[in-house]
């Protein structure tokens, strides 16, 4: 798991540790030291720690103008035990849209397995987004299907024309767009 890294092709875009209103903002990374695991198996230290110690994240670019943020993940997705959602929510997700975000693209090449609970966190995620919304690209497709078992599908959208596998063919802005679009053509706007 340790050559597993976030997406690094978009570091001149966008920074989350130089960025004063990312939750992530100040952060130093120390690449010579792994100290970060999932379940013993040492993670890149570039991953950024959101109170979970099963699921771990990097906010992979914010255009505030747009109110759009990407979100890459690695781990274990658990709900059931470490109620990942609650960690994600607090820690990352509601400082996001305090700061104005309501377009969240969830990238999950790298989540290995969802364990399941309540959905009452992705409820009030997108009750607070009242005109945005939330999409999952890349993520397994046995994770999705646990997201339909639970109902998280009623909050998180993916699948279809969403499930751009190419995702890092595209600049940051450009994927939010075509993403935006795909929304835009569901809801028939």
């Amino acid at each position: 798991m340790h050559d597993l890294i976030p997406y690094e092709n978009w570091l001149k875009y966008y920074k989350p540790e130089d960025d004063e209103r990312s939750p992530f903002y100040g952060k130093t990374y120390n690449f010579d030291l792994y100290t970060d695991n999932i379940y013993g198996y040492y993670i890149d230290p570039a991953w950024d720690y959101i109170g979970s110690d099963t699921l771990y994240a990097k906010l992979l670019y914010v255009d505030y103008e747009r109110s759009t943020c990407i979100i890459e993940f690695i781990g274990e997705w658990n709900d059931a035990i470490t109620n990942d959602s609650m960690h994600l929510k607090r820690n990352v997700i509601d400082p996001l849209i305090n700061e104005g975000i309501n377009k969240f693209l969830l990238i999950g090449e790298n989540v290995f397995n969802f364990h399941g609970d309540d959905d009452s966190y992705y409820e009030e995620w997108f009750d607070d987004i009242e005109d945005g919304w939330i999409c999952a690209v890349g993520f397994h497709e046995h994770v999705y299907q646990e997201w339909k078992n639970y109902g998280i599908d009623s909050y998180i959208d993916f699948g279809g024309s969403l499930e751009l596998i190419n995702w890092r063919t595209f600049k940051p802005a450009m994927l939010m767009e075509r993403i935006s679009r795909e929304f835009s053509k569901r809801l028939g706007l």
